[in-house]
C-alpha cells in the first residue's frame, strides 16, 4: 500500500488581499511624495523707477528713486524670522541696482543679476530652482513685464500697467494656474 501523497494547496483566498495591500502603500507613497513635492513660490515684481526723459540711455537712479529703494528697504529689509527672501533677483540696468543697493546691504546678501532679454528664461529658472520659497526681483519695465509674463502667463504681462509704483506677487504653484496680486505702495 502507497503511502497517501501530500498535497498541499494553496488558499486563492489570501492572494487579492496581499495584493491590494501592496497597491495600497504603493499608492499612499506616491500620494506623499506628490504632496511633500508640492508647493506654492511666491515671487515678488517691483519696477524700479523710469528715467528721465531726455537723459542717456542708462541713467543713475533720481531722487525720487532714492526715496522709493529707502521706502523697499524698510518695507523688505527684514533678515530674521517670517518673511526672508530665499533670494533677490535684480536687472542688469544701472537703477535696478542702485534700488537694490540697500536692501541688499540691509539683508546682507548678494543679489542675483539677471539680463534684461533673459527675463523670461530667469522668471521660469528662479521658479524651479527656487520652488516653495519666496523671491523678490527688482527690474525695469520691461524686465518685470517679461518675467510676469513668463510666471503667469501673457494675459498677466500684458495687464501690466506703466505705474512704476506697484509691485505684483505672484504665487506660482507646483500644480495649478499662478496668481498675480497687483499691489499699489
Amino acid at each position: 500500500m502507497e503511502a497517501p501523497a501530500v498535497t498541499r494547496r494553496h488558499s486563492p483566498f489570501f492572494a487579492p488581499i496581499w495584493l491590494i495591500l501592496l497597491g495600497a502603500i504603493a499608492l499612499g507613497l506616491i500620494a506623499w511624495s506628490s504632496y511633500r513635492a508640492a508647493g506654492t513660490t511666491l515671487v515678488v515684481l517691483v519696477r524700479s523707477p523710469d528715467k528721465e526723459p531726455g537723459t542717456i540711455a542708462d541713467p543713475p537712479i533720481s531722487a525720487d528713486g532714492e526715496a522709493r529703494a529707502q521706502r523697499l528697504a524698510r518695507m523688505f529689509g527684514d533678515t530674521t524670522g517670517a518673511g526672508r527672501w530665499d533670494a533677490v533677483y535684480v536687472s542688469d540696468d544701472r537703477r535696478a541696482q542702485q534700488t537694490a543697493a540697500l536692501l541688499a546691504d540691509r539683508l546682507g546678501r548678494a543679489p542675483v543679476l539677471f539680463n534684461v532679454a533673459d527675463a523670461a528664461a530667469t522668471g521660469a529658472r528662479l521658479a524651479r530652482e527656487h520652488a516653495g520659497g519666496t523671491v523678490l526681483v527688482i527690474g525695469g519695465g520691461a524686465s518685470v513685464a517679461r518675467m510676469l509674463t513668463a510666471l503667469a502667463g501673457p494675459q498677466a504681462g500684458g495687464a501690466m500697467a506703466a505705474d512704476p509704483d506697484c509691485l505684483y506677487i505672484v504665487s506660482v504653484p507646483s500644480f495649478g494656474r499662478a496668481q498675480v496680486l497687483r499691489i499699489r505702495f
